[in-house]
């Protein structure tokens, strides 16, 4: 265990810490056009660059540093590097795959210096990176062709071998968490665990493994069929600092699938939740003071360890959000009584009736 994380460790145990809200909100506040993506160094790149947000850590940093700043100044303890689409996978969009790795130095670099700018200024409230790794846009669950459903884009070891390049860039940028977010599909979350446990192997060092669902109906499923509970006992084995749920539908309607998770788990959550639903534009109405006040009530009600916010978040949100749960003391993990917890779609528990 490196000192960081031990106090991470003892942070999160004194106290809920709060993350830092949407990057692409953000960005899109900045209103960039192709020439802001490209930059110097890929104005005569063949295809088109406008929306690949993690570019911007090489051709535009100080817009994104700037964001991670306002977020710190508004209360987070913990940032994400810009990296959610920064594997071989989702850069084959723009025909960038040979930057993936890269990208995600530089953007674990960049949340790194501002971060350590920020803890130098507020050495009482020490501030953490957060490597983010998203789900990529392939499915190892689902077929994109509904006449084939067999078929796949992408295999098991494809998507393993992109997110150990991913994993690799951002601990040599200097993260302290590993972030595996907004999973919809569970089998891509295991390939995700499997590549960043083999690269802690190598490199005998392992960061604390963040771990974020993300339900895609009412029910509490995921994309790929799973309740909450199945994907906890999914992904469990992988002994997370934190499992939890982000995106999906906004703090209101989050809220069961939060209260089930809190039971279940016996680890550390961490919930951020939309800013309320899109509305027709796809843009989010929800107010900085109604989310704050849903994650306060979430905290006296002790189902957080951890708090932020996803998309349509700015840093007035997060600011409500820190003074919503500050002074609330952090859920208390509990024990669960060993039983055998097998899951599909849906969980199963054997319990020894003999006992």
């Amino acid at each position: 265990m490196t000192d960081k994380t031990a106090e991470l460790i003892a942070l999160a145990n004194k106290r809920i810490l709060v993350m830092d809200g949407a990057m692409g909100t953000m960005i899109q506040k900045h209103k960039l056009q192709e020439a802001d993506y490209r930059g110097e160094r890929f104005k005569d790149w063949p295809s088109d660059l406008k929306g690949n947000n993690d570019l911007l850590v090489l051709t535009n940093p100080d817009v994104i540093a700037g964001i991670h700043s306002a977020f710190l100044e508004a209360g987070a303890d913990i940032i994400e590097t810009n990296t959610f689409n920064g594997t071989t996978i989702s850069m084959a969009d723009y025909d960038m795959q040979e930057f993936a790795y890269e990208i995600n130095v530089e953007g674990a670099k960049l949340a790194r210096r501002v971060a350590d700018e920020w803890t130098a200024r507020t050495p009482d409230k020490p501030r953490y990176v957060a490597g983010s790794v998203g789900p990529t846009n392939k499915t190892l669950s689902v077929s994109p062709d509904v006449n084939n459903p067999g078929f796949r884009e992408v295999n098991f070891d494809d998507v393993v071998t992109a997110y150990r390049t991913q994993v690799e860039g951002l601990m040599d940028g200097g993260v302290d968490i590993i972030l595996i977010e907004t999973v919809f599909d569970t089998l891509n979350a295991k390939a995700a665990i499997f590549a960043t446990q083999d690269v802690f192997e190598d490199r005998g060092v392992a960061l604390p493994i963040m771990l974020s669902c993300t339900v895609t109906d009412m029910s509490g499923r995921n994309l790929s069929g799973q309740t909450i509970e199945a994907f906890w006992y999914s992904v469990k084995h992988a002994k997370p600092f934190t499992i939890g749920l982000n995106c999906a539908f906004g703090a209101e309607h989050l809220r069961p699938h939060a209260v089930t998770l809190s039971a279940i788990a016996d680890t550390r959550v961490a919930i951020y939740p939309n800013a309320g639903l899109p509305n027709e534009m796809g843009e989010y109405d929800e107010s900085p003071e109604v989310t704050g006040a849903h994650l306060h009530n979430w905290a006296k009600e002790g189902l957080l360890n951890i708090v932020g916010g996803c998309c349509g978040t700015t840093p007035d949100h997060i600011k409500a959000i820190a003074d919503g749960v500050a002074g609330i003391a952090p859920r208390k993990v509990p024990t669960i009584a060993p039983a055998m917890r097998l899951s599909g779609i849906d969980p199963i528990s054997i319990i020894n009736a003999a006992e």
